[in-house]
């Protein structure tokens, strides 16, 4: 059901005297209509008003794949550029901070934020959001931002209120790969960066140095040093039977067909240990990643501020033992702390005293910060052996991971068994501590990457451009799953999205950047090989 009543909004009277000018963009990428035949199809995407105009282009890539483009819609006249100034928790907070901006000279718009996400538990609007201006000009809108920004005002966005989640006309450009397993002769497998954690890389590159007949986005990832590793998965990655990365424990993942196991979107939930001659055992916390720093949480070993999913979030522990692998690069991470370094067997060859060594070609390293690095004192001296050990559970059941073409990360779920289902809260996209948050990541609407899978084990790889006023306004949780549901997907979850969402056709990126520096590197992908 379409929400146009999302929001109530409060004016509070006063004026501001800034021009408008129109903001237009043209779209990149387009092809000429005589490329692709145009062709009407019985049911459109249930975005906007049924009655919005819709065109559909498909062209055959191979035998069991298609490729589909959807232009939904037109630019809203109702639609503006604005700047919000804060979201209070409470309607007092909100009304005395529009007092204190109608007395400076704006006219700000108190909106209530009524919609909470599905799975959760707490009642009432998720907030008040508290906004000023409504200007038809982007750099305009940044102008009154920048004044506010000078009157003292922190946290300031502009933003489109086109994006806001509520009724609107679009447009919207969505991308979807269509893949049968059983027709389709290649492969569907993942792809990291540059082969190693360490190695972001754009789709096109990853897409082109494997001859990649299509290739979207795949996982969330480290981006920044402050963070972690930039390019460690933040969630469960396996590729080529090996695990890269843990899991988020209880995220939804992506799993992919094998030969002997079927496409699946589970929760995922991964648990490593190691095992010394000596007959120790202790968990391992982490692969392939800084230690101390856990992307998204979701571990466990007394991370703070907590071990359930909690998005966009770096959990901390001092005490980690991480094991390296050779598909992290050549080095481990530096800093302080015990690395024992493993043979391909296990055997301990070497005790470093630092953090930051070169990884055996054909070996690891187990790196130990804390009583992790004590751990190893005293079980990983040189001639002992160390197994480590790595199993994963989808849905609560032991998984054979490696049997698996890959798995990759995500989040939320969104449809299940044909229902709407989305688990915003239990994946850690909304905590109590900051409501906010669910409403900027969730309900508002962003570019998305999107994966399901058909009742007949079809997948469909989807991708919703966004952040472009004019052109395409991306989509929601709630959207993105009716988007699924209206392709024919009985199961489907959220993929990373942002500036992250890329798919490639052949040697042709078909998705439109919304970073200003144009087409982000990312960690990892998911490629059809012919």
């Amino acid at each position: 059901m379409n929400k146009s009543l999302k929001k109530a909004v409060i004016p509070v009277v006063a004026s501001i005297g800034l021009s408008s000018v129109l903001f237009a963009v043209m779209p990149a990428n387009t092809k000429s209509a005589d490329q692709h035949k145009v062709q009407a199809m019985e049911e459109t995407l249930p975005l906007g008003l049924p009655s919005l105009k819709e065109s559909r282009t498909t062209e055959s890539l191979a035998p069991g794949v298609t490729y589909t483009k959807i232009i939904r819609g037109v630019e809203s006249e109702k639609d503006f550029f604005t700047v919000d100034v804060d979201f209070t928790e409470t309607r007092k907070q909100a009304k005395d901070l529009a007092t204190k901006l109608v007395s400076e000279g704006f006219s700000p718009r108190i909106e209530r934020i009524a919609d909470r996400a599905m799975d959760d538990k707490e009642k009432g609007p998720l907030g008040y959001l508290v906004r000023v201006g409504e200007l038809q000009n982007q750099e305009a809108t940044h102008e009154l931002q920048q004044e506010l920004s000078g009157m003292g005002y922190t946290g300031l966005r502009t933003v489109y209120t086109g994006e806001d989640g509520d009724q609107t006309t679009g447009p919207w450009v969505v991308n979807v790969l269509e893949v049968d397993p059983d027709s389709f002769s290649g492969s569907i497998l993942p792809e990291l960066g540059k082969d190693k954690v360490q190695g972001k890389e754009a789709l096109t590159g990853m897409a082109g140095r494997n001859n990649a007949l299509a290739g979207i986005n795949g996982g969330y990832f480290v981006v920044g040093n402050k963070d972690g590793t930039p390019g460690d998965l933040a969630g469960i990655s396996v590729i080529d039977g090996k695990m890269i990365s843990e899991a988020v424990n209880g995220r939804s993942s992506l799993i992919l067909p094998s030969a002997s196991m079927d496409a699946r979107i589970a929760s995922v939930s991964s648990f490593q240990t190691a095992v010394s001659s000596d007959s120790a055992v202790r968990e391992v916390d982490g692969l392939n990643r800084k230690p101390g720093l856990i992307r998204s949480c979701g571990g466990s070993g007394a991370d703070t501020p907590t071990e359930n999913p909690r998005h966009d979030t770096t959990c901390k522990d001092e005490n980690e033992l991480i094991h390296f692998t050779p598909d992290f690069g050549n080095q481990t991470e530096a800093g302080d702390g015990i690395e024992a370094v493993l043979s391909e067997s296990g055997d301990v060859i070497e005790l470093r005293k630092q953090l930051g060594g070169e990884i055996p070609r054909d070996g690891s390293v187990l790196a130990g910060t804390g009583e992790a690095a004590q751990w190893l004192e005293a079980h990983a001296q040189e001639g002992m052996k160390i197994q480590v050990k790595n199993e994963v559970t989808a849905d609560g059941e032991p998984m054979p991971f490696e049997e698996a073409a890959g798995i990759i990360n995500g989040g939320p779920q969104l449809l299940e068994e044909g229902k709407i289902s989305i688990n915003a809260a239990a994946e850690g996209f909304h905590w109590k501590e900051n409501p906010e948050f669910y409403n900027r990541f969730g309900e508002r609407r962003h570019p998305r990457t999107l994966a399901g899978i058909k009742a007949d084990g079809t997948l469909l790889f989807v991708t919703v451009d966004g952040r472009a006023p004019g052109i395409s306004i991306g989509a929601s949780f709630e959207e993105s799953a009716r988007i699924m549901k209206s392709l024919g997907a009985v199961n489907a979850l959220n993929l990373d999205g942002g500036g992250s969402t890329t798919m490639t056709v052949r040697d042709t990126l078909v998705t439109r950047p919304s970073d200003s520096t144009g087409e982000r590197p990312i960690a990892d992908a998911i490629l059809l090989i012919p």
